[in-house]
């Protein structure tokens, strides 16, 4: 999708590098401070948005100074906001998808049934799927190390499983599911910022990270088969027991995500299928957690079941179990909890609106193309960028969104589709987050599993192998996707 804004031609070409780089190391500085210094596991509350939007003004007093008119400015930052309004409207409904869900019993039920699933033998490749499975569905790899992981842990030690495996199961099967998971924000941030329609990307990441999941599953089960321990079984009763007496469970209630995956399947639109998902999360509730509304209905004067139901859809919902570890995962924020990703995307957007209307993003990606000979060299800078942003910046929402904005116009002047960028964001910038132990990722999973970075990070064979995979496609050309430009298609039309 071609941004309608290209204004970068106010400025004259002979912008010094230097100045076009001056607010993307400020912007670099001003978050590191702000989320090392400060913040810490906070910053995404509203502080590193601040960061960005001070910033973007610091990016437009420079324009402004070189003649670049404030309605030029506004003009492309509009224009891009514009570009990312159906990804932010797709995350508004994901937040309601993710809460009515957990109401209905999608999210419990796939977590009872993962747990069932443990086998002492083949504890890391089971291990790996409960954790896809729950980040799949709940589109959090946080949440779902936060509760399911942390049960993982528990139950790997008691079968004598060294540390570091039990971290990488986790995390591996935690990132590849919040990466092909349409409810995942920072999914849908590596769209918004590329401007592809969120289901293609997901289509286009999972060619690579497809391959690699597999070969980490096989390491898995390798190495699962080969240990030796005295521990046989290990009681998950505590876990199930919460689970069951809180919530219907029944295979039913795996039909919202099987209508809603079969609807993608069919290349429904996003938002039509994010909506009918959410339809039939309501009629699953109605039906099967009759008990638990009833438990949830609160002391309105009229209509509560009704405020259930609505109150569910955008402020999120918290249900308690006997089993504390389940509380975290059994709680959703609903489109109330999106507000920070969407305020991160717009902050985003207007730093690189005013980033293109002033001509610096063209003037640094002029300097990249002398290092962007071919594809792979272009994927390989792409690549750089987002693990040293990663690196700097701490989080992992900037690693995506800010190389994102900045290398989207160059994919497009050497004729790749946005797919192609949005792949190599979230294969390199998302999952390595979590192997840097001063990244809130590293330090967030970390303090949660209670497993050092460095102890879990040699054997989170997904997020090591998913940048070497995107690189290994593009050095071969293995399912690149070309953009045809306007002189082509008329060619085209023409011969036939």
């Amino acid at each position: 999708m071609e941004s309608n804004s290209s204004p970068s031609n106010v400025t004259s070409p002979s912008m010094p590098l230097w100045l076009a780089l001056v607010p993307v190391l400020v912007l670099i500085a001003a978050l590191t401070w702000n989320v090392v210094g400060v913040y810490g596991d906070d910053a995404l509350g509203g502080s590193s948005q601040m960061v960005i939007i001070l910033v973007t003004g610091f990016a437009a007093a420079i324009g402004l100074a070189r003649g670049v008119p404030w309605s030029k400015q506004q003009a492309s930052i509009v224009s891009t906001i514009g570009n990312a309004m159906p990804s932010i409207l797709i995350l508004m409904l994901v937040g309601a998808l993710a809460s009515i869900w957990l109401l209905c019993g999608t999210v419990p039920v796939l977590v009872y049934y993962g747990v069932k699933l443990l086998n002492p033998t083949i504890f890391l490749l089971a291990c790996c799927i409960a954790c896809a499975l729950t980040s799949l569905v709940s589109g959090s790899s946080w949440s779902t190390a936060a509760t399911i992981g942390v049960a993982m842990v528990g139950v790997g030690r008691a079968l004598e499983i060294p540390d570091g495996l039990i971290g990488g199961a986790i995390i591996s099967g935690s990132y590849f599911g919040d990466k092909i998971s349409p409810l995942s924000d920072t999914t849908n941030l590596a769209a918004a910022v590329t401007e592809t329609p969120l289901f293609n990307h997901i289509r286009y990441l999972l060619m690579t990270t497809g391959p690699s999941m597999l070969i980490s599953l096989v390491l898995f089960t390798v190495i699962g088969l080969n240990l030796e321990t005295s521990a046989t079984s290990v009681d998950v009763s505590n876990v199930l027991g919460a689970i069951d007496e809180r919530f219907n469970i029944t295979l039913w209630l795996l039909l919202p995500p099987v209508i809603t995956l079969g609807l993608i399947i069919k290349r429904v639109d996003a938002i039509p299928a994010l909506f009918v998902g959410i339809l039939a999360g309501v009629v699953c509730a109605l039906i099967f957690q009759q008990e638990l509304i009833a438990d949830l209905l609160n002391d309105a004067d009229s209509y509560p079941l009704y405020r259930v139901v609505m109150d569910t859809l955008f402020s999120g919902v918290d249900i308690a179990t006997s089993n504390e570890m389940l509380n975290d995962l059994f709680s959703a924020g609903g489109m109330q909890g999106m507000l920070g990703t969407v305020w991160l995307i717009l902050a985003a957007m207007a730093f690189g609106g005013v980033m293109e209307a002033c001509g610096m993003l063209e003037r640094i990606m002029e300097s990249v193309k002398s290092l962007a000979t071919g594809f792979f060299s272009l994927v390989t800078c792409t690549a750089g960028t987002c693990i040293v942003t990663n690196l700097s910046t701490s989080d992992q929402y900037i690693a995506v969104a800010i190389p994102g904005r900045m290398y989207s116009g160059l994919y497009r002047d050497m004729g790749y589709a946005s797919e192609n960028l949005s792949r190599t964001l979230e294969d390199t910038g998302t999952v390595t987050s979590v192997l840097i132990p001063w990244n809130t990722c590293g330090a967030y999973h970390a303090a949660v599993l209670g497993i050092g970075t460095w102890v879990y990070l040699p054997f989170c064979f997904f997020n090591i192998l998913s940048p070497f995979m995107t690189l290994l496609f593009a050095w071969f050309m293995i399912k690149i996707k070309r953009v045809v430009s306007q002189d082509e298609a008329d060619l085209v039309a023409v011969q036939t």
